[in-house]
């Protein structure tokens, strides 16, 4: 992978942030966009700008083929069986949040069981306790082993007859942990649950094949994937969509309505009330394009060669630990004894290096660890080792800086 060649895509790694060349460690909060995603987007509102599914002019068909396609693409790009399966959304959250609402209020009662694990992201942890909360449901939790992985049996242990629906992340925001859900599938599916995955960092990172994991849904952002902000996905199984309800009441969602009652589209329409993300899916549509001229295999293999090359790296700096299995996504979150990681933080964007600090929107985790904060440096095929060389020599400054700062 010549990364320098791939980089020349992006436009914005091409600058200087307070006098040094931008380093962006920061892909797992949003990648950055290529000239194609931009061009596409640029594309549609100066040439077809247009409403979908409604007008029978020129614009307006090229606007729904544009969109249409863009489902097409996406149900490819997860081998989902089938277009229909592929709902649009706002991201990864509306998306977890859908499955909350529309299917486990729905179907989930009191006494029955939601399990989920303490290293979701807020996204897929609150819709959940909210879902327990109105159905009377109970909110139980698979235990994280001391390395930040989980078991296959402690998930045998968890999930029992009474459980309903269980919802992990595929890939940890925090820890880099890859779990099994494949292996997940099969003990969850043997007691008649059903089995919701955040793939929020797993999408972006590596080959997604829903059928193979045989997940239930399988919610996932554009904006992580090179796409634009404000468009995501949700799939889910044909006859789990089919019996769920809508959540967003209005135009386009309809089949009839009368005075007193309406009727709604089959899917995957009945999900995507008012005008849609039109230039959000054309632009991802276009992200996922440049995805697979790269190759996710491709991607995969060069961020676990980084993030071993980062974890070899961070450890040779004393007082620093890296939090997390050694098997990893393209991440490393770490703590310097004695500072803060905003305060890592700072002194790294003032070296033009952007990180990511703080809780990482996963409070519950942050309390398994026993800190209140985490920094967090992420990577994607835009990143090389010499972005790492420079993040190493970032904190070797910050930690020179307020070692001299304690004892001065």
């Amino acid at each position: 992978m010549n990364v320098q060649e791939i980089r020349q895509h992006f436009p914005i790694l091409n600058q200087e942030v307070n006098g040094h060349p931008l380093v962006y460690l920061d892909s797992a909060a949003t990648s950055q966009k290529p000239v194609q995603v931009i061009e596409a987007l640029d594309r549609y509102y100066k040439e077809y700008n247009s409403n979908v599914h409604r007008g029978v002019h020129t614009l307006g068909t090229r606007a729904t083929d544009g969109y249409e396609g863009a489902r097409e693409k996406v149900a490819r790009f997860i081998n989902a069986k089938e277009p229909a399966e592929v709902i649009f959304t706002r991201g990864t959250t509306t998306s977890l949040n859908y499955v909350a609402w529309g299917y486990a209020r729905n179907f989930i009662g009191e006494g029955d069981e939601i399990v989920i694990t303490p290293m979701e992201h807020h996204s897929n942890l609150i819709p959940w306790q909210q879902a327990a909360k109105a159905t009377g449901a109970t909110l139980k939790y698979i235990p994280l082993q001391p390395d930040g992985t989980i078991s296959l049996e402690d998930v045998r242990a968890t999930v029992t007859e009474r459980t309903k629906l269980v919802a992990i992340t595929h890939v940890s925001n925090v820890l880099g942990t890859i779990n099994p859900i494949r292996e997940i599938a099969g003990i969850v599916h043997e007691k008649g649950a059903v089995l919701v995955v955040d793939g929020a960092q797993s999408a972006p990172h590596q080959k997604v094949d829903v059928q193979d994991l045989d997940c239930d849904f399988y919610a996932m952002s554009g904006h992580k994937m090179l796409g634009p902000t404000g468009i995501g996905v949700l799939y889910g199984k044909r006859e789990l969509l089919e019996k769920m309800e809508p959540v967003e009441f209005g135009g386009e969602m309809i089949d009839f309505v009368e005075l007193y009652d309406s009727t709604w589209k089959e899917i995957p329409w009945k999900f995507e009330g008012g005008t849609p993300i039109i230039a959000g899916a054309i632009g991802l549509a276009a992200a996922i394009d440049f995805l697979e001229q790269i190759g996710m295999d491709a991607i995969h293999e060069h961020e676990q060669k980084l993030a071993q090359y980062a974890l070899e790296q961070l450890r040779q700096i004393d007082g620093l630990q890296v939090y997390g299995p050694e098997e990893r996504g393209g991440l490393v979150t770490f703590n310097i004894d004695n500072v803060h990681p905003h305060d890592v933080a700072t002194v790294l964007d003032a070296e033009g290096i952007a990180i990511r600090a703080g809780h990482h929107c996963a409070q519950p985790l942050m309390r398994w660890l026993e800190v209140t904060a985490t920094a967090r440096a992420s990577f994607y095929f835009y990143n090389d080792e010499k972005d790492i060389d420079a993040l190493v020599k970032g904190l070797q400054k910050a930690k020179e800086y307020f070692g001299n700062v304690f004892t001065g």
